[in-house]
């Protein structure tokens, strides 16, 4: 069977393979540092962070540091089993290719 096969279609998407990448060696990140470390907008970030949560690959966490929101993520059990399996599969591939 073909590697490629067992690629994860969710994280196609640069800006959700980059948060996956972050919150697996991070057990939390606020939504200011994801922005600021992939470098994207607020919407776009937004609409990729929603996706993994709808997908039960991400956790969101709102509370508050003093009078302002604060919003942060984690990697569920789901997602972390999800992402190590695209590693894995990209992983088989490169050496299928070889």
């Amino acid at each position: 069977m073909n590697p490629i096969e067992h690629l994860n279609k969710l994280f196609e998407s640069r800006i959700r393979l980059g948060v996956m990448s972050v919150l697996i060696v991070n057990e939390e990140v606020s939504f200011n540092d994801l922005k600021a470390m992939l470098d994207v907008t607020d919407g776009n970030l937004a609409s990729h962070l929603s996706t993994l949560e709808e997908n039960a690959y991400i956790k969101v966490h709102k509370g508050f540091v003093g009078r302002k929101t604060n919003t942060t993520y984690s990697i569920t059990k789901a997602g972390e089993k999800a992402f190590k399996g695209h590693l894995a599969a990209l992983e088989a591939m490169i050496k299928f290719t070889q």
